[in-house]
């Protein structure tokens, strides 16, 4: 009886920390924009520098109420998503093809090492001639920040786990794919969510830069837009934006991680 009441107090006490955070976060938020009007309007900061946010909020609600807001973001997401969908699952098998071929994995090494470590946002403008302007060259860009990373991840994850696993099924005379499909696989969910996570972020740097230097549409065009005219309530808008709709993103994974790290608890406690 007793174990059960500390498990409750526990429980009790992970919640109310969790609410606690919460209230904290959401403080530092108010703390912030507040502090932020305030020194806009009694001009301790300049204004047109760095705008403030009861101006960012003005011009956010006439972007929404002329209906150019959310095409800016449509355009923006769709391109965001194409290029974490594709450069994930792309990264993902190619990291898969590595993983069975031992031969392969150590000839493009160096090629990879060499890949990773280029400067890929320097080489956009590059990549969108190639590919063309437009969506096309703007997913490539996201495409080519995430799907390398994706490669190296994935196939570290892969030979990581349990040598113990992997003799064990090796004993009953498991194929490779049969060991890649029955251990790997699931073994690396979280690994493969956490690597979603980090695309996220990759996949927007990507659009961004690409929307920069060839969209006339988008938030990467809004924020270099009001950079151009020194409209920095824009410009700030976006960034605003921009962030709220990858937190967004972060936490629709974060979702998806709890809910397969529940299903996995609730499988251990049925073997038990």
């Amino acid at each position: 009886m007793k174990k059960i009441n500390s498990l409750s107090d526990y429980q009790k006490a992970k919640k109310k920390r969790k609410i606690t955070n919460i209230i904290i976060q959401l403080s530092i938020l108010v703390i912030f924009f507040g502090g932020w009007e305030m020194l806009a309007n009694f001009n301790i900061i300049n204004e047109f520098l760095i705008s403030k946010p009861s101006a960012i909020y003005n011009l956010f609600i006439t972007y929404i109420a002329s209906g150019q807001l959310m095409n800016h973001i449509g355009i923006s997401v769709y391109e965001t998503l194409l290029g974490l969908i594709i450069g994930t699952v792309l990264g993902f098998i190619i990291a898969t093809i590595l993983y069975l071929s031992d031969r392969l994995a150590q000839i493009l090494d160096p090629y990879l090492v060499v890949l990773n470590a280029l400067p890929k946002t320097a080489l956009a403008p590059i990549l969108i001639i190639w590919a063309g302007t437009g969506v096309r060259g703007i997913v490539v860009v996201s495409i080519s920040l995430s799907i390398v990373i994706t490669i190296i991840s994935c196939y570290s994850y892969f030979k990581n786990i349990d040598e113990s696993l992997i003799k064990m099924m090796k004993t009953f005379n498991a194929t490779k794919l049969q060991i890649l499909f029955k251990v790997i696989y699931p073994a690396n969910i979280a690994n493969l969510l956490s690597v979603i996570k980090i695309n996220i972020g990759l996949a927007w740097i990507g659009v961004i830069v690409g929307e920069f230097l060839v969209s006339r549409s988008g938030i990467g065009y809004l924020v270099v837009y009001g950079g151009q005219v020194f409209r920095l309530d824009l410009v700030m808008m976006g960034v605003i934006i921009l962030s709220i709709i990858a937190l967004l993103m972060y936490e629709i994974v974060n979702l998806i991680e709890y809910y397969f790290r529940r299903k996995k608890t609730h499988k251990k406690r049925v073997d038990k």
